[in-house]
């Protein structure tokens, strides 16, 4: 069997820069050196043609009379450039004139003035024909093409070679700038490297050029969320340990109790506490573990909830509850089926849970809670739960809240972590709750406020 391929490693950011920056630069330099190719051999050409014509023009200022028409005249070579370019004299079909250089062949049978290429003994010819001050005698001017293609090689050369030598330091400091502009990526990883596991301060952004602050901000961003992270665990482990201690401490007594019970009645009694001893600690963990994720959530869900809905259902789940102390939860109807509250319906069921709870726990037997959803118009929605209890002192109903806050003189067991997790969903959905005395019951009511 084969194996598996390896997974490829991907190249660095600064390879990735060079390669197609210099993959750039020189498909630019090619692209400059073609273009440069055609107009050096377009302008030279034109340049040479030009040259063709005007040594045509002196040849046909030159007299003739001088000429022997019964031998052939040649012009003697004056200079090592001279064979460059070469004429031929005609008259009619007979050769009276030639440089040194020039072919005895006519160089073109072309008889009108202008411009032609030509073959003769196997070379190419590019030539330029004219008549002389005598309509039957044609001046013929040609130069070679391999000739002209040296001249051009060597313009173009002259051009490109300055372009050659130069790419190597444009390289270089193509590299140079590359490596330069990586270099802020390099210090941000060393400085997230060096940092111990417990470090989440933000990172500096002095001096972070504006393409590697997006991540730098993201990267503080991430740190706070750690550190929010971080401090929530801890503030639920402190709160575990805070309040765990006293059940279980209670818990532990009631089964030695019942270990060392000499009679029935007295070891039923002592398993009753235990068993209502776990219910609290039970009830309690559920709390600190919904406060815990109520403190790690950090971008609430915005989704909505038929309020009444929830409302039903929660007061069935607690009947049972209400019904062992002789209580009573009464829905105020109508129940106003069609406001939303802004939660998604766990928290809803969370919220309300608390509400009624807390006012079932601290009512006296046979007491009654009453629960009220009104719509207030233009989207705002109202819940009010109220008890017949004691009710609370304006004091009191400032502290309602603080986690581990117990109402003195109540008789009843509590953490006050139900209050904590109310005003915690209000804060992260933007409700808003307020507590008064119940006109009817007498008790304590809430409100919670919120436009959906």
């Amino acid at each position: 069997m084969s194996s598996a391929a390896a997974p490829r490693t991907p190249r660095s950011l600064q390879t990735r820069l060079l390669t197609t920056v210099l993959a750039l630069v020189l498909v630019a330099w090619g692209v400059a050196a073609a273009l440069a190719w055609h107009e050096t051999d377009e302008e030279v050409s034109d340049l040479l043609d030009a040259h063709l014509a005007q040594t045509a023009a002196l040849l046909r200022l030159q007299p003739l009379d001088e000429l022997d028409e019964d031998r052939l005249n040649e012009a003697p070579e004056l200079d090592k450039h001279q064979p460059r370019v070469v004429f031929q004299l005609w008259h009619e079909d007979q050769l009276l004139a030639r440089s040194a250089s020039a072919p005895q062949e006519p160089l073109t049978q072309r008889r009108k003035r202008g411009f032609a290429d030509s073959q003769v003994d196997g070379k190419a010819w590019r030539v330029f024909v004219t008549q002389g001050r005598e309509s039957d005698v044609r001046i013929v001017v040609g130069e070679l093409q391999s000739v002209r293609r040296e001249i051009v090689q060597a313009s173009l050369t002259s051009i490109l070679k300055p372009m050659a030598w130069a790419l190597p330091l444009l390289a270089l400091g193509i590299w140079w700038a590359v490596r330069g502009s990586v270099r802020p990526l390099g210090r941000l990883g060393n400085a997230v490297a060096a940092r111990q596991p417990q470090s989440l301060e933000s990172l500096s952004t002095a001096g972070v050029p504006p393409e590697v602050l997006p991540l730098v901000t993201a990267l503080n961003d991430l740190f706070e969320r750690m550190a929010r992270l971080l401090a929530t665990e801890q503030q639920f482990t402190a709160d575990a340990a805070h309040e765990l201690r006293t059940p279980i401490a209670g818990i532990r007594m009631q089964a030695q109790v019942a270990q060392g019970a000499t009679d029935t009645q007295e070891r039923a009694t002592a398993l009753q506490a235990t068993v209502q001893g776990c219910d609290r600690a039970t009830r309690l963990v559920e709390q600190l573990l919904q406060l815990a994720r109520l403190d790690a959530e950090a971008t609430p869900d915005r989704s909505s909830t038929p309020v009444a809905d929830v409302a039903r259902q929660v007061a069935a789940d607690l009947e049972a509850t209400a019904e062992r102390r002789q209580q009573r939860i009464l829905l105020r109807e109508p129940m106003a089926p069609g406001v939303h509250i802004p939660l998604p319906e766990p928290l809803a069921r969370v919220l309300l849970r608390n509400l009624l709870d807390n006012a079932l726990r601290y009512s006296p037997e046979g007491a009654e809670v009453q629960l009220q959803i009104d719509d207030q118009g233009d989207g705002h929605g109202q819940l009010s739960v109220e008890d017949s209890g004691p009710g609370l002192t304006p004091d009191d109903q400032a502290r309602l809240g603080e986690r581990f806050f117990r109402v003195l003189g109540t008789g009843q067991s509590g953490s006050g972590l139900g209050w904590s997790i109310i005003q915690r969903i209000a804060r992260l959905h933007h409700l808003q709750v307020g507590t008064d005395t119940s006109p009817g019951l007498g008790g304590l009511r809430v409100t919670v406020l919120w436009k959906a």
